[in-house]
């Protein structure tokens, strides 16, 4: 949704919502509500995903306890990234139906410290299972993306993700 759209559906709820005449919601939202409602967002997604991984068969997918999916199809060497290494990735963002959403540019890099810094959670879980060289495709559910609100420009509420990432480079804590 694009800022002008937002802002008008906003500017309408705050004019319905300042009636001196409220009528009474019958509709109550309460935890249940709320837990049923993921529940079916989790499930439609993860069809979702085992539907992309049915044509994908080459992949040896390893899925984590949070939902997170990476197959790393090009080995590295050393030990896996850790807090606090700061680390630099090449990646290629996409939706599950191609739509290309953040790419880096050609023979440049993304610097960020692991779990310190403002990068989706499944590429921080992610580069802490990499080591430096490792080639890895991630797919990672929206919960551990950019969730119901989507990034309000290239990614949609609820988008799976799908990353193609190179960790390129460990720098670790003693050496920074």
């Amino acid at each position: 949704m694009n800022l002008k759209l937002f802002s008008i559906v906003f500017s309408v709820f705050l004019l319905l919502s300042c009636k001196s005449e409220q009528k009474k919601n019958d509709f109550e939202w309460n935890t249940e509500k709320s837990t049923t409602m993921n529940k079916h967002f989790s499930a439609e997604e993860e069809i979702e995903i085992n539907l992309f991984l049915a044509r994908k068969q080459e992949w040896k997918i390893t899925k984590t306890g949070t939902g997170l999916r990476y197959f790393i199809y090009e080995n590295g060497e050393g030990e896996p990234a850790r807090v606090d290494d700061i680390v630099e990735v090449e990646y290629k963002i996409t939706l599950l139906d191609g739509t290309e959403c953040y790419t880096t540019a050609k023979d440049e890099v993304e610097e960020f410290k692991v779990d310190k810094a403002q990068v989706e959670t499944g590429i921080q879980e992610a580069v802490k299972l990499m080591r430096q060289g490792d080639k890895a495709h991630l797919i990672i559910p929206s919960h551990l993306a950019y969730g119901i609100i989507g990034d309000m420009t290239k990614i949609p509420p609820l988008s799976t993700l799908l990353v193609d990432i190179t960790l390129v480079k460990i720098y670790r804590k003693s050496q920074v």
